[in-house]
C-alpha cells in the first residue's frame, strides 16, 4: 500500500461514552501508538450503541479508509454490538469461531469461573474474521476486510487495549512500502507555557531543520516537548535542536521520556548520598506523595511533615508562638522554621517547606488567594521566595508541590540562573 496516501479512522461505541460517564483516553493511545510508526489518524467518529447508526458510519469509513480501527462493544451483554455490525456490513453471517471459544475456556478457567451463554456471545464472530489475542481480557480481538478496508476491532478496556496494540501496529508497520524509522525525543520541562517556549526558540534559532518537527504539550505541571525526525539520517539535526534547546533553557529541562521531577529528585539525591525531608502546610503532603510514588525513595526521602494547623506547627516543628502571631502562618519566618525543624526532627540533608493560601477562600490584601511562601535548603543555608499563583486550589497545589521540588532540583545541579517562573511569580515584599 503506498504509505503518503494511507488513511485510518477511527469508530469509538458506547453509550457510555456519548453520556460523558467514560472520559474516551482509547482514541489518544491509539493516535499515539501510530504515531510511532508515521500513521496519522485522519477522522474519529464516536457513535453510541445503535445497531443503524453503526452499520451506517461503519459502512461510509470502509469506502474511504484503507484502515478502520473500531473500539469497543466485544463484551458480553447485550448492547455489546461490534462483531453483528461488523458481519453486517461485510455482508458474512455470523460464526462461533473455535480460537475465541478456546480463548474463553481458559480465561473462565484461570478465575475458577464457568463459561455461560452471555461470555460464549463473545466467540460469536463474522465468518473468515481472524483473531486478534487478547492477553488479559476475556473478549479476543478480530479483524476482516470489507471491500479494500480492514476493519480492526478492539475492546473498550483501556488496559485489554494497551496489551493488544503492539501487535496492531507491529502488523500494520510489516504491511507498510516503507515503513518510517520515526524517532521522538520528548524533554520533561518545568516553568515554561507553551507560548513562552515557542518564543524563545523563534527568538533564538535563526534556521530550524525542517525534518525536526516541533511539538509541545502542555501538562500540570510539566510540559513536553516533542523533537520528531523519520529518517535515521535526520538523527544529527535532532540532537542539533536538542543542543539548541539545553542552551535557550537547559535549566528548566528535568529530563527525557517520561521523567518525572519528583524522579528526577530523588535520582540526584540518592547519587549524592543525601536525603530530603518536606514540611508542608497547603500542599497536605503532596510533595511527599509525588516522591513516595517512585520505587526506591526511601533511599533519599527521609521523612514528610504535614503541618496544617497553627499549633501542630509549633507543636511538631518548633515554629514558634510569637512568630505565627506576629507574622501569620503564610510568612517568611514561619517556613524558615518549619524547614529547620523538619531538619532536626528528620535528621535529613535537605528540606522543602510550603505555606500558602490555596484558596479558594482565605485570603488578604497582603495575602491574596495563591500566595504561598517556599523554603529549601540546607542547614545553615536555607533560601526562601515568596510566590503567587492565583489559580484552582488544586492546580495551586500542584505547582507549589513541583516548585519546592524544583528549587532542590536546581540547588543539587548548581543552578544559579533563576528560573523563568520566578520572574513571573515573585511578589514583592
Amino acid at each position: 500500500m503506498a504509505d503518503a496516501d494511507f488513511e485510518v479512522q477511527l469508530l469509538l461505541t458506547g453509550n457510555e461514552i456519548m453520556s460523558g460517564d467514560t472520559v474516551d483516553s482509547n482514541s489518544a493511545l491509539i493516535a499515539q501508538r501510530l504515531g510511532a510508526i508515521a500513521v496519522g489518524v485522519r477522522r474519529k467518529v464516536t457513535v453510541g450503541d445503535d445497531v443503524a447508526l453503526l452499520k451506517a458510519e461503519l459502512a461510509a469509513m470502509a469506502t474511504t479508509a484503507d484502515l478502520v480501527i473500531v473500539n469497543g462493544g466485544l463484551g458480553p451483554t447485550i448492547d455489546d454490538l461490534t462483531a453483528e455490525v461488523l458481519a453486517a456490513v461485510a455482508g458474512v453471517p455470523l460464526a462461533e469461531h473455535p480460537r475465541a471459544v478456546a480463548h474463553l475456556e481458559q480465561w473462565c478457567a484461570a478465575r475458577n469461573l464457568t463459561l455461560n451463554a452471555a461470555n460464549r456471545k463473545q466467540a460469536l464472530l463474522p465468518e473468515g474474521a481472524a483473531i486478534i489475542d487478547n492477553p488479559i481480557g476475556s473478549a479476543v480481538g478480530f479483524e476482516l476486510d470489507v471491500g479494500n478496508c480492514r476493519v480492526v476491532c478492539t475492546p473498550g478496556v483501556p488496559g485489554e487495549l494497551r496489551a493488544m496494540l503492539d501487535s496492531i501496529v507491529d502488523d500494520l508497520a510489516a504491511r507498510l512500502e516503507s515503513p518510517v524509522e520515526r524517532n521522538i525525543l520528548r524533554l520533561q520541562t518545568f516553568g515554561l507555557g507553551e507560548s513562552t517556549a515557542q518564543q524563545i526558540i523563534s527568538d533564538g534559532v535563526d534556521n530550524w531543520p525542517a525534518e525536526v518537527e516541533l511539538g509541545f504539550r502542555a501538562g500540570a505541571p510539566q510540559m513536553e516537548i516533542k523533537l520528531t525526525v523519520n529518517t535515521a539520517a535526520a538523527l544529527p539535526a535532532q540532537q542539533a535542536c536538542r543542543d539548541q534547546l539545553e542552551r535557550l533553557f537547559g535549566d528548566h529541562i528535568i529530563g527525557e521520556g517520561d521523567t518525572q521531577m519528583a524522579e528526577a529528585v530523588l535520582e540526584l539525591l540518592i547519587a549524592r548520598g543525601a536525603t530530603l525531608t518536606t514540611a508542608e502546610s497547603c500542599t497536605g503532603g503532596l510533595i511527599a506523595s509525588m516522591l513516595t510514588k517512585v520505587p526506591g525513595s526511601s533511599a533519599g526521602f527521609h521523612a514528610g511533615f504535614v503541618t496544617y494547623a497553627n499549633d501542630i506547627k509549633s507543636a511538631v516543628l518548633g515554629v514558634r508562638e510569637d512568630t505565627l502571631a506576629e507574622h501569620g502562618a503564610v510568612s517568611e519566618p514561619v517556613v524558615l522554621q518549619m524547614a529547620g525543624g523538619a531538619l532536626e526532627k528528620s535528621g535529613a540533608d535537605y528540606a522543602i517547606a510550603v505555606s500558602g493560601v490555596a484558596g479558594p477562600d482565605g485570603g488578604s490584601d497582603d495575602k491574596p488567594v495563591g500566595t504561598v511562601w517556599l523554603a529549601w535548603g540546607r542547614r545553615g543555608a536555607l533560601h526562601t521566595r515568596r510566590l503567587h499563583w492565583p489559580v484552582e486550589r488544586t492546580l495551586f497545589q500542584t505547582m507549589v508541590a513541583a516548585a519546592g521540588l524544583d528549587m532542590i532540583r536546581r540547588e543539587l545541579l548548581g543552578i544559579d540562573a533563576e528560573s523563568r517562573y520566578f520572574q513571573q511569580r515573585s511578589v514583592k515584599r
